[in-house]
């Protein structure tokens, strides 16, 4: 599917500015996808090592911050006892997060066959942000960390269903990346949500932000750094490759631009309706209704 088709069959409303009235937001559904990774190449995304080991070093990121996400959220569950639509929407939230993690490790086992020693960064990934870093913050602050950085991953979802990028990934990569893109659409104001009910407070929000956003960039940025070095791309070759990938419109723009909406007071990840697109596309691979 073309990123026109989708943006075309998206909805009628206008993405980019329309507000979601809740009755109208859809169902989470969670679906087992069981994808097959067999036969990805080594530089799957545009044939560029440095493109790929960027997504890669993305890919490496997901399965833990999911699940950090999950036990941020599951923390408050009693606090949120009394909203049962919340409550259903938070167990759906942590089966698909779930079921993220599970796939994205399935890609592991592809860089592990390309001989790629990731085990090595994911132990000190996991000891640093959370053995130390998740420590050292409350849990509201865990939890406006989530729903700062479910927001930021639903504004690169978008980006990944409307620009055409990933027609240039390798085609299981690219579905992957896809259907992450959108369930993260389908639960991106569920972490909100319950921010809103259990610490309402906008300095506790933003904090959330700064923070998630920091941490987010700084483990990215190392786990693409320590694939390149891996693959022995010289300073030299990635500077050049990341020319490449400007020239060609790539870049994390878009990411700043959810930052600078985050920081509205009366922002809700539901004022800007999306939803549309994400439903576009799971009917078109037949997997809307699960």
């Amino acid at each position: 599917m073309t990123s026109a088709a989708i943006s075309t069959s998206a909805s009628s409303v206008d993405p980019v500015t329309a507000t979601t009235p809740a009755a109208s937001r859809p169902q989470i559904r969670v679906r087992k996808m069981g994808f097959d990774f067999s036969g990805v190449p080594r530089h799957w995304f545009f044939g560029n090592a440095w493109a790929t080991h960027v997504a890669n070093g993305l890919n490496l990121v997901f399965p833990e911050g999911e699940r950090f996400f999950i036990r941020s959220v599951k923390h408050y569950l009693p606090e949120i006892a009394d909203d049962p639509e919340l409550l259903e929407r938070c167990r759906a939230f942590f089966g698909q997060e779930g079921s993220h993690g599970h796939e994205h490790e399935g890609a592991f086992r592809v860089l592990e066959s390309q001989g790629f020693d990731i085990q090595t960064w994911l132990q000190w990934y996991e000891r640093a942000a959370f053995g130390k870093v998740e420590q050292r913050f409350p849990p509201n602050i865990r939890l406006a960390a989530t729903a700062a950085l479910e927001h930021l991953t639903a504004t690169l979802a978008e980006q990944g269903l409307l620009s055409s990028e990933l027609d240039n990934a390798y085609p299981v990569m690219r579905d992957l990346l896809r259907w992450h893109a959108c369930e993260e659409i389908e639960h991106k104001s569920v972490a909100f949500d319950v921010l809103k009910k259990v610490d309402d407070r906008y300095w506790v929000r933003v904090s959330g932000m700064v923070l998630g956003l920091a941490g987010m960039l700084y483990f990215w940025r190392s786990a693409a750094k320590m694939l390149l070095k891996q693959e022995g791309i010289t300073r030299a070759q990635a500077k050049r490759e990341r020319a490449a990938a400007k020239a060609r419109g790539q870049n994390r723009n878009y990411l700043w631009r959810g930052f600078v909406e985050y920081l509205r007071p009366s922002f809700h990840p539901d004022d800007h309706d999306n939803y549309g697109l994400a439903k576009a596309y799971l009917q078109k691979i037949g997997r809307f209704e699960g």
